[in-house]
C-alpha cells in the first residue's frame, strides 16, 4: 500500500468546492474519479480542507492510499491529460502512510483580491471581487493588527454546524495595495466556516468608513456574526498555500 500526495490548482468557478455534493459538482469527485480509472481501482482522496463553492486555489494538497505501483510522474502526467482544463497537478509524490493532508496540515494560507477599479478588467472577473469605492487602507491595517493573534472567532463564522471550539490562531492578517487592486492575507492554524470571507467583507466595510477600526473589538467580544460586516463572494477567494 502507498499513499500518494497530490497538490493541485484550480479555478473553482464552475465547481461546488472541494467536498463532495450530491446536486453539484466538486473538485473532489473529478479527481477521485478520473484515479479510479487511471489506478484501476477505487480510492478515498482526502483534501487538505473545504474550500466553499467559487474558490480557487493555487496550492491545494490531497492524498489517497492505493495498491497500485503506477509511477508518481506517471500519475500526474495521467491526472493531467484526463481532468477538466480548469483542474491541475502540479505536484505527485509519495508520503509515509501517516500523512493526511487534513489532520496533518499546521497552517493554511489565504488571498482575497478586491479591486477598487470604477469598472471591472473583465479578464479578472473570475478572481476578483469588485468593490468600487476608495478604501482608506491604514485603517484596514489597524482593524486587521486587532484581529491578528489568538481570538475565538465565532463572530465570524457563518451557520455553525455543531458545538466546537472556535478559537483560532491568525499568525498573518496583512493588507497589500497595487494600484487598483488590493490583497487581504490572512494565515492561521485553521478556520471557521467562511471566516476568511466574513473577515475580508469587515475589512471593506471598515475600509469604506462604515465601521470605525476597533469595532473589531466589539465583534469579538459578542461573539455574534450579527455585527460584523458583510461575507465577502466567494470568487474573490483563493488557497495559497498549506504547511506542514
Amino acid at each position: 500500500m502507498r499513499n500518494i500526495k497530490l497538490v493541485l490548482r484550480y479555478d473553482g468557478t464552475d465547481y461546488a468546492g472541494w467536498q463532495f455534493q450530491k446536486n453539484a459538482v466538486s473538485i473532489q469527485e473529478v479527481v477521485q474519479k478520473t484515479l479510479k480509472n487511471i489506478v484501476g481501482e477505487r480510492v478515498t482522496v482526502t483534501g487538505s480542507g473545504r474550500t466553499d463553492a467559487g474558490v480557487h486555489a493555487e496550492e491545494f494538497v490531497a492524498n489517497f492510499k492505493t495498491r497500485s505501483k503506477i509511477a508518481c510522474q506517471n500519475i500526474k502526467n495521467a491526472l493531467n491529460g484526463i481532468l477538466p482544463k480548469d483542474v491541475v497537478v502540479s505536484a505527485c509524490s509519495r508520503v509515509h502512510l501517516g500523512f493526511n493532508a487534513q489532520y496533518s496540515a499546521k497552517k493554511k494560507l489565504y488571498r482575497y483580491t478586491v479591486s477598487t477599479a470604477e469598472v471591472m478588467d473583465p479578464l479578472l472577473r473570475r478572481a476578483v471581487f469588485h468593490y468600487a469605492y476608495r478604501l482608506n487602507i491604514g485603517s484596514m491595517r489597524k482593524a486587521a493588527k486587532i484581529l491578528a493573534g489568538r481570538h475565538d472567532f465565532k463572530a465570524f463564522e457563518n451557520k455553525p454546524e455543531r458545538e466546537r471550539d472556535t478559537v483560532r490562531n491568525i499568525y498573518r492578517l496583512d493588507i497589500e495595495k497595487k494600484r487598483s487592486l488590493v490583497y487581504i492575507y490572512i494565515e492561521a492554524n485553521g478556520f471557521l466556516r467562511n471566516m476568511v470571507r466574513n473577515i475580508a467583507g469587515t475589512l471593506l466595510e471598515i475600509g469604506r468608513g462604515r465601521l470605525p477600526p476597533d469595532s473589531v473589538k466589539r465583534m469579538l467580544a459578542r461573539g455574534e456574526r450579527k455585527y460584523c460586516g458583510f461575507t465577502a463572494p466567494a470568487h474573490g477567494l483563493c488557497l495559497v498555500r498549506v504547511t506542514y
